[in-house]
């Protein structure tokens, strides 16, 4: 794994703390295991302390976790910050009125769903998963939110796999990653 940023020793901690699994779930994939990361209690808190600090200061009254490990990261970042947390669900997760954004997958497309007046129209938010692949589960996060009103300020992900090209798929909304892994 390539670290960003490598001024920051915590970005070299938080990049050796990423287990890289070959092979799995099939051959030919290179396995980001972010579990290993959360076994280390101080490579995961400089995880979280790298987002607070760069978000903190933003205005962000909603952090929005893509599921499911979008869900480890944005809890302690938008209590941290001040924001409340939404969950951005696969379908048929969530009790009461949704509203869904679908998107495309290798083969096939996918949703992703909110509660319904989980936010306002005018609020700013900060959306927040793992990984960024192709894009295309933040670009759905993207317009569920901007559907209802919502600036979102930014993505945000732990490891970014550059050869993706997930990045271009974002449009306009700036994307900041911790570490950047190159195969």
């Amino acid at each position: 794994m390539a670290a960003q940023g490598d001024q920051d020793p915590r970005i070299a901690r938080i990049s050796s703390a990423i287990r890289v699994i070959p092979d799995f779930p099939k051959k030919g994939i290179m396995f980001q295991d972010i579990t290993t990361l959360l076994l280390d209690t101080k490579a995961f808190r400089d995880t979280i302390d790298l987002f607070v600090e760069r978000y903190r200061d933003k205005d962000i009254s909603v952090v929005a976790g893509v599921e499911a490990r979008g869900f480890i990261f944005g809890p302690p970042i938008a209590l941290a910050i001040g924001a409340k947390f939404v969950p951005l669900r696969k379908p048929k997760k969530l009790p009461g009125e949704v509203i869904s954004e679908e998107y495309s997958l290798e083969y096939g497309t996918d949703k992703i769903e909110m509660h319904v007046g989980a936010v306002q129209p005018g609020e700013r938010a900060l959306v927040i998963d793992d990984l960024i692949a192709t894009g295309g589960t933040l670009c759905a996060a993207i317009k569920l939110l901007e559907r209802v009103g919502v600036h979102v300020v930014e993505c945000a992900c732990v490891i970014e796999l550059p050869e993706l090209k997930g990045r271009d798929r974002l449009g306009d909304t700036p994307l900041f990653v911790l570490v950047s892994s190159s195969e």
